[in-house]
């Protein structure tokens, strides 16, 4: 990989991420329309925005053998239910001023994908897995015990996203055909849910002016540009650099909540995102670490492969 590649995936991955930071600007700005119905709007225009750009980049064929195999069909249909959650549960955080839960859930959700590797593959965590992953679990115990109720926002945003992860390893197709076929499930009660809104005085879309009918039709754009630059990254850097970079996005949304959106951060919540951070720190220093093993070994079995080549050749010249 050259330097020019490298720097274009960073740039990429970085500007996916950031842009999913910065999300809850778009979707604070239609704050007076309901959570289910942004994300209805939100599935369809994906839909016929996804499937344009199935066709522009020829991934037809993909598309209509995906859609042609029962069991790919039956993994989507569940993590297309999984999705769908997660942005409806996420969007009614953000105009619900839980920004700062919201960013809880995706800061820990590396951890919960560690938990839950563990317990539906039988990975075994490694000992400082064990300890960010009890940190992190520190964290939400405190604001559970602080609040006396669990903060649900933050741990449904991880595990559907982490379950979500998990179940799409089960279908062997590309993110963009598989979010479109995704989609465009959604879509058909969502469609049906949309055309009794339009008919009705409780609806919007095409009721509340211009500039909302804008934001609701550009849903679609908003979500599949960062999917686009998060693909095209992802092929172009390692794994231990997507992972650091993967923390802009809760970043992002912390600023935000403490800063745009004027959100109380009290000593409770200090405490536990300083616990979550650590968690976190622990859990990157050991995947930089477990990396630079695995490059270094991969590096001296090559070393050794030309080695036994170089004296298997000298020894036939004799």
């Amino acid at each position: 990989m050259n330097d020019n590649q490298s720097a274009s995936g960073v740039l990429s991955a970085f500007a996916a991420f950031l842009i999913w930071g910065t999300s809850p600007i778009y979707w604070r700005a239609l704050a007076q329309v309901g959570a289910f119905e942004i994300i209805i709007h939100r599935i369809i225009w994906s839909a016929l925005f996804l499937s344009l750009l199935v066709m522009v980049g020829r991934s037809g064929a993909d598309l209509k053998k995906t859609i042609t195999t029962p069991k790919l069909m039956l993994i989507l249909m569940g993590t297309s239910v999984l999705v769908g959650g997660n942005w409806l549960v996420y969007v009614w955080a953000v105009n619900n001023g839980r920004v700062l839960q919201a960013s809880l859930g995706y800061y820990i959700n590396p951890l919960v994908n560690v938990v839950l590797g563990m317990i539906f593959l039988h990975e075994r965590l490694r000992r400082a897995q064990t300890v960010a992953v009890l940190l992190a679990s520190l964290g939400v115990l405190n604001l559970t015990l602080r609040y006396g109720s669990i903060p649900w926002v933050s741990l449904t945003l991880a595990f559907s996203f982490g379950t979500y992860g998990l179940v799409r390893k089960m279908a062997s197709i590309g993110p963009l055909v598989g979010l479109t076929v995704e989609m465009l499930l959604l879509s058909v009660p969502a469609s049906l849910w949309i055309w009794y809104l339009i008919q009705t005085p409780t609806g919007n879309f095409l009721h509340f002016g211009f500039p909302t009918d804008l934001l609701l039709l550009g849903t679609g754009i908003f979500t599949a540009t960062p999917l686009l630059l998060f693909n095209f990254g992802a092929k172009r850097i390692t794994l231990a650099t997507l992972g650091f970079l993967q923390y802009t996005a809760p970043t992002g949304m912390f600023l935000l909540g403490i800063t745009l959106f004027h959100e109380p951060f009290t000593h409770a919540e200090a405490l536990t995102f300083l616990l979550i951070w650590t968690a976190l720190a622990i859990y990157s220093w050991d995947t930089v670490r477990i990396y630079r093993q695995r490059v270094a070994m991969g590096m001296e079995e090559r070393r050794l492969s030309v080695k036994r080549k170089k004296m298997k050749e000298e020894g036939g010249s004799h």
